[in-house]
């Protein structure tokens, strides 16, 4: 690493502070600030509204699309500075950070001034229709199909594990748009509206009782034949572009918020005791130790791309970053409850926040009552998984950087001799 801030970041660091005290909640910075739950949710109805009028939303998107075309360090700074405050920056993890970038990439100038300016007003929530029952790591089998029918694509199949896909307005899909085309070579990417007859939602409620992930089905569903994003049976290409933005971690902000569990488990174990276990102790060194890796490796990202140094390893960093930070968060998450013992099953044990904001959403709902805690230790499971798995990051590594052969495919058991 070798990697100065220039003067201009520094000096838009300051306006960012600026701001952010200026328009947080009296208090926000004292230590113990706390908010009340009617609190919270007066701040989260106008916080959204501020961030837009403060151009911070997609600040780095060009001015053209409403973005304050900020240079990649000033954005480096305003992730820094909102982490550094613990203020929410991002309004829709699906439009700002996958679908949005990708349309930026890809997208057709139509698309562009059609779709990227309600996302930045937040007035259109998205959802993703990647996986398939039988098409999850091997995405590229998928079987939901779009057919032409005058200037409409008419979309049948189904879609699993799709977040928030009650609540969204808008499916980035893939379908195959020529099935006699070899399976990467014959999907498209579609942007389809989701409240329409046709698509039909099912909640998949987990053992806390939250349901974010869904099955959606596509009978005759419609999309307009102008929303195919990247080009006809192009699909797969800009799917990586949109896997890439998933698996990424902001380069000086990702670390964070395992260091803030990390710190309430060292609260936690001091406090019960638990600290004077040397396996905790230790569990908790190799805790901190990762972290520090992911921030060494985000620097190492920031460095390479700053300075427009090619290298096959810093390429490889995210899938070797995706890939850590998910172990390492599953191995932390059981150290979280390690620390409390038989008592992390009371729901109101351990930190009152978690790393992933839907915590206490299903309280309720017939669901298994769980604390923060233990419902960030139930999300973890997930996250080797989404954004592409642990196998398919090592075959990343193994074949971009180690130059390992790519895997085999598998030989049908009727498949001719030499085949």
């Amino acid at each position: 690493m070798d990697l100065t801030y220039p003067p201009e970041a520094e000096e838009f660091r300051t306006e960012i502070r600026g701001w952010l005290e200026d328009n947080l909640p009296d208090g926000w910075f004292e230590d113990g600030f706390e908010m009340s739950s009617e609190e919270r949710t007066a701040f989260n109805e106008v916080w959204a509204a501020k961030l837009h009028a403060g151009g911070w939303i997609c600040a780095t998107w060009p001015q053209e699309y409403g973005g304050k075309g900020l240079s990649l360090m000033q954005g480096v700074v305003l992730a820094e500075e909102f982490a550094r405050a613990k203020a929410p920056l991002r309004a829709d993890f699906f439009g700002d950070t996958l679908v949005g970038p990708t349309i930026l990439q890809w997208g057709s100038e139509e698309q562009k001034k059609e779709f990227l300016p309600q996302i930045m007003q937040g007035t259109v929530r998205w959802c993703q229709g990647f996986s398939e029952p039988d098409s999850g790591s091997d995405l590229a089998s998928l079987k939901t199909s779009a057919v032409l029918d005058g200037n409409e694509w008419v979309i049948n199949g189904q879609k699993v594990w799709t977040t928030q896909a009650q609540f969204a307005d808008y499916c980035f899909l893939l379908a195959r748009t020529d099935p006699h085309a070899a399976k990467h070579a014959g999907i498209s990417y579609l942007l389809v509206p989701m409240r329409q007859p046709g698509v039909e939602v099912r909640p998949i409620t987990q053992p806390d009782g939250t349901a974010e992930f869904n099955e959606v089905f596509f009978a005759d569903a419609r999309c307009p034949e102008d929303n195919v994003v990247g080009g006809l049976n192009n699909g797969w290409a800009v799917t990586n572009t949109t896997l890439g933005f998933e698996r990424g971690q902001s380069a000086t902000t990702g670390y964070r918020r395992f260091l803030e569990e990390w710190n309430q488990m060292v609260a936690a174990a001091t406090a019960n005791g638990a600290i004077d276990d040397p396996l905790i102790r230790q569990r908790l060194a190799v805790y901190f130790t990762k972290v520090q890796i992911i921030r060494v490796n985000g620097l190492r990202t920031l460095t390479a791309s700053y300075s427009g140094r090619k290298d096959p390893s810093i390429a490889a960093l995210g899938a070797t970053n995706k890939m850590m930070w998910s172990e390492m968060h599953q191995e932390a998450m059981e150290l979280a409850l390690d620390i409390f013992g038989a008592r992390a099953m009371l729901a109101d044990v351990g930190p009152a926040s978690g790393s992933w904001p839907a915590a206490l959403r299903g309280q309720g709902r017939g669901g298994y009552k769980v604390s923060p805690m233990v419902s960030t230790f139930f999300f973890s499971r997930s996250e080797t998984i989404w954004g592409g798995t642990s196998q398919i990051q090592r075959n990343i590594v193994g074949e971009r950087v180690l130059g390992l052969p790519k895997e085999p495919k598998p030989v049908r058991a009727d498949a001719p001799a030499g085949s």
